[in-house]
Formats: structure tokens, sequence, C-alpha cells
């Protein structure tokens, strides 16, 4: 359980570096020409890394609070033919039961 919040947190923490510090990655890493061509002009890249940011903020937190299953299975179950009635989310990952 402790380790499931810490590595929510740093997901968290690793996505608020992406949203604060746009500009350092824009300038060590480089632009990101398929956002450069779809998202805008000159300003892509810049806008693709704050979004990877915020995603990596959702993950982190969906893991930390032990969320993630229910969101997957919500989200993406259609997919698998999994309904929301079907699945046990009371279950914790990594824990000795």
């Amino acid at each position: 359980m402790v380790l499931r919040i810490i590595l929510g947190l740093v997901i968290v923490a690793v996505g608020f570096v992406f949203v604060w510090k746009t500009e350092w990655f824009q300038q060590n890493v480089g632009s990101i020409a398929w956002a450069e061509d779809k998202m805008g002009t000159m300003g892509g890249s810049r806008l693709m890394y704050k979004l990877i940011g915020i995603l990596l903020i959702i993950i982190g937190a969906l893991i930390a609070t032990n969320l993630y299953r229910s969101a997957f299975i919500s989200t993406f179950g259609w997919l698998f033919g999994i309904k929301t009635e079907q699945v046990d989310t009371t279950s914790t990952f990594g824990t000795n039961q």
C-alpha cells in the first residue's frame, strides 16, 4: 500500500515537472514533429509536453488513491467485453490477503 502511494506521488511529481519546465524539455529534448504539425505552429511541442504532464498527474493520482483499476474498467472495459458490475474492485494490488 505504501509503495503504491509513493509510486503514485513520484508519477505526479514527474508530471508536474513536465508541466512546469516545458521550455527546458523543449530546448533539451527537442520539438515533436507530429505535435508541431497537428497542434499549431511553433507551440505544438510545448502543448504536447504539457498534455503529457497532465496525463501523468492524473495517472499518478489514480495509482496513489487505488482508483486506477476502476477508472480503467469504466473507461476501456467495453473494448474487452467487461461490464462494470462484473469486476471486483475491492481487492488491492500487491497486498497479502
